[in-house]
């Protein structure tokens, strides 16, 4: 007799979240994605001022070390590390 309870569903591709460009956003939603970025952590990362990190948080997304990412299920978009688009 198997065990049904392993059987996982794949996920449907199109509910899978995804990097969209940057350069794809106008200036207002990606300031506003940086602003939530910096001010994400506030209290954790002992700044003051976490707007301050505005600039270097933008240079590191036209850089690329910093990527925009879009959850279609969650209707919901943010920056993370390049490194952790897998795990998207």
């Amino acid at each position: 007799m198997s065990d049904d309870s392993e059987k996982q569903p794949e996920q449907d591709p199109r509910e899978a979240p995804f990097v969209v460009p940057f350069d794809m956003l106008t200036e207002d939603q990606l300031s506003g994605l940086v602003d939530e970025y910096c001010t994400r952590f506030h209290g954790t990362n002992d700044t003051e001022q976490p707007l301050a990190e505005r600039d270097r948080v933008l240079a590191a997304v036209r850089r690329g070390e910093l990527v925009v990412w879009f959850d279609p299920v969650e209707n919901r978009a943010g920056l993370d590390h390049k490194a952790d688009e897998s795990r998207l």
